[in-house]
């Protein structure tokens, strides 16, 4: 679990339910954030990602259903808790089909609310470790339902896909092309530097899953050497790293022993501003598009 408070947003036009769930987790340790409408709701998610969002289902203008459903088109992994009085398999079912992770009835037991909240703030953490590990084995995947929408992408795809001048106009140039079955990879430019997107698998869900690869043009240890004020050994030790090779790896492609390349990651995290591969990795492959 992360060491900062988790922030909760709760959605819910009842200013006694909103003073009594604040109450609550403020008391189990929250930062909270509260919204009488689902417009609000939305408004504060542009600005801020919650780490769980606690939706009441009945609210005039816009119930919790049309806001769930529109807060997954930006956040689809986030945990959305129904809190509603409707009971019946019918608005059950409705809720999950919107978007919904959970849901509890109400009146709200704070107990029962705040254990919920933590198996899916666990859950959570645990697939954002997952995306994680994956940019840092150079996974960069994203996956796009078959309407052409962005399902999810790993962190490190999702700041390369917005490098991209037209996001929406690739997606569907993507879509065109799985679509004709050619099994070439599609290149697109992200800043000034070309990326070769290939297919990956379609999952259980039917999302169309894609992985970004550099060509061979994005390796070149000149352009960060120049770029990032550093020796050109340290550019070729980064270059490296941000492919996720390990320090014996590398040390074998440079013919360096371990103890050496970790000696020039010591010298080049200051001078590049990070503490660990994964921000250098971050900034090198940054670098490299945008030059």
């Amino acid at each position: 679990m992360s060491s900062r408070e988790p922030v909760i947003l709760v959605v819910d036009d009842s200013p006694d339910s909103l003073g009594m769930i604040n109450t609550a987790l403020d008391e189990a340790g929250y930062t909270v954030l509260m919204s009488l409408n689902g417009e609000q709701a939305l408004t504060i998610t542009e600005q801020i990602t919650p780490d769980v969002i606690l939706m009441d289902a009945l609210m005039p203008q816009m119930d919790g259903f049309e806001c769930c459903q529109r807060m997954r088109e930006k956040l689809p992994f986030t945990p959305v808790i129904f809190m509603t009085g409707l009971t019946d398999s019918e608005n059950i079912v409705k809720a999950f089909e919107c978007g919904s992770s959970d849901y509890v009835s109400k009146p709200i037991h704070p107990a029962e609310l705040i254990a919920r909240i933590r198996t899916h703030l666990l859950h959570a953490n645990m697939l954002g470790d997952a995306y994680e590990a994956l940019d840092k084995a150079q996974q960069f995947l994203f996956a796009l339902t078959r309407d052409g929408h962005l399902q999810w992408a790993t962190p490190g795809a999702r700041q390369v896909l917005d490098m991209h001048e037209d996001t929406d106009g690739l997606i569907t140039t993507i879509l065109d092309h799985h679509t004709r079955e050619d099994s070439t990879p599609l290149e697109a430019t992200f800043g000034k530097r070309s990326l070769a997107i290939n297919f990956f698998k379609v999952d259980p869900a039917q999302h169309i899953l894609f992985k970004l690869e550099q060509t061979a043009a994005v390796f070149d240890a000149g352009k960060l050497e120049e770029a990032l004020d550093v020796t050109k050994r340290e550019a070729e030790v980064l270059l490296w790293v941000a492919q996720g090779k390990s320090n014996k790896q590398i040390a074998d492609i440079l013919t360096l022993s371990p103890r050496t390349v970790n000696k020039h990651l010591e010298q080049l995290f200051p001078k590049i501003g990070v503490d660990n591969r994964a921000a250098a990795t971050s900034v090198a492959i940054r670098t490299l598009l945008t030059r």
